[in-house]
């Protein structure tokens, strides 16, 4: 039986986060925003509090919280700040392929530097011709002796110019389109050469950049898993990262409403705050529908997770719908608030701004709807174990 009962644990860790996000975030998040700001200082802190690496196994220096704790942890952040929360939330996707595939000596090493400091690491899959088609990348790794040489472009990467480690994808069998997929582990010292900063509409607080590999030469063993097995190990990753894009996307909904239901009861026209008008009430009460479905999605896919189950269908359908309710209700935010809401005074343009890459970042909201039709069409038993479906996607 499912329930979503917290523990006084899970509580406990709930508020902590809320209250970091209260009084470390939000206080700067609008000033991180118009200038693009790096929250190094942010970073710090997060880190010593244990919110920076939450899924990092203990052996290894991190908290090791499950799924679900993980994503409590998110929706407080991404309250705060969604920006300043995929910043933090970065070493988590990029960690996510080492700890399902890579050997014991990487992960002592790779996952053991992020918990003996502060340190980041990014993920590095989409290229400027391959998005959503990864089958298209062009990076290449070639044997040369004792070494793999690495020679391509990677764009869009989070974290990407502060980052100490970097999990690469790139084809190792250039006719096999994906089943000609590796995954790299690539040290920064390995010659990585961060190419652009990129000036974006909204989460300016997070890093975005992009990155060549000049025939950056790594050892044979920073291969992580099977050659021409990394679209799976990808694959794998983004079932277990899903759900925290999904707690963003429901952190920032949620910080919308909140500020439309605020302004609601503050703002007077026709002689009563417009609160009282059904109009408004309308919009409020769809908000926190939505919000709530959300909660309940994200909930359910990281669950899943967590009992070692596979999450492929409910990770999609929470992190396009948490993703969609938060581009529809910061909207709706803004029309709450009127003109005032297209003022960069008011919060709430900001929000709407940040939301706009959830439906972006991680599979497009279109890919989810291609995951959920192919899963609905072609349904795979639920119990079967999260490493069974992917041995045979």
């Amino acid at each position: 039986m499912v329930d979503f009962t917290l523990t006084d644990e899970q509580k406990s860790l709930r508020e902590m986060a809320h209250g970091f996000a209260e009084k470390e975030i939000r206080p700067v998040a609008w000033e991180y925003d118009k200038n693009g700001t790096w929250p190094q200082e942010i970073i710090e802190k997060a880190w010593e509090l244990g919110l920076l690496n939450t899924h990092l196994p203990e052996e290894y220096g991190g908290a090791g919280l499950s799924f679900f704790d993980g994503v409590l942890i998110e929706e407080e952040i991404a309250w705060g700040c969604s920006g300043i929360g995929t910043s933090l939330s970065c070493n988590g996707l990029a960690m996510a392929p080492i700890v399902i595939g890579a050997s014991d000596e990487l992960k002592k090493e790779y996952l053991g530097r992020l918990g003996e400091a502060p340190l980041l690491a990014s993920f590095c899959l989409t290229e400027p011709d391959a998005g959503s088609d990864v089958s298209g990348m062009k990076t290449t790794a070639v044997r040369k002796g004792d070494k793999w040489v690495i020679n391509g472009s990677k764009s869009f990467i989070t974290n990407g110019e502060y980052a100490n480690w970097y999990t690469v994808y790139a084809k190792t069998d250039k006719e096999a389109g994906h089943r000609g997929i590796s995954c790299f582990i690539v040290p920064r010292d390995a010659g990585v050469i961060v190419d652009k900063h990129e000036d974006k509409m909204g989460q300016r607080a997070s890093n975005t950049a992009a990155i060549t590999f000049p025939d950056v030469e790594i050892p044979l063993n920073h291969l992580v898993g099977e050659e021409n097995r990394g679209f799976k190990i990808a694959m794998m990753t983004l079932d277990r990262t899903r759900p925290g894009v999904a707690a963003m996307a429901t952190g920032v909904a949620r910080a919308a409403m909140e500020f439309a239901i605020d302004y609601s009861k503050e703002r007077v026209q026709f002689g009563v705050p417009i609160a009282m008008h059904q109009a408004i009430q309308f919009i409020i009460a769809d908000m926190a529908t939505k919000v709530h479905l959300a909660r309940l999605a994200t909930w359910n896919s990281a669950t899943l997770l967590d009992q070692g189950r596979r999450n492929t269908l409910e990770s999609s359908h929470a992190k396009r719908f948490a993703a969609d309710a938060a581009m529809e209700i910061t909207t709706d935010a803004v029309q709450v608030y009127g003109g005032y809401g297209f003022i960069k005074d008011y919060p709430v343009e900001k929000l709407m701004r940040d939301a706009k890459i959830l439906q972006l970042y991680e599979g497009t909201a279109q890919i989810q709807r291609l995951v959920i039709a192919r899963e609905t069409l072609l349904p795979r038993r639920i119990d079967e174990p999260a490493t069974a479906a992917a041995a045979a996607a």
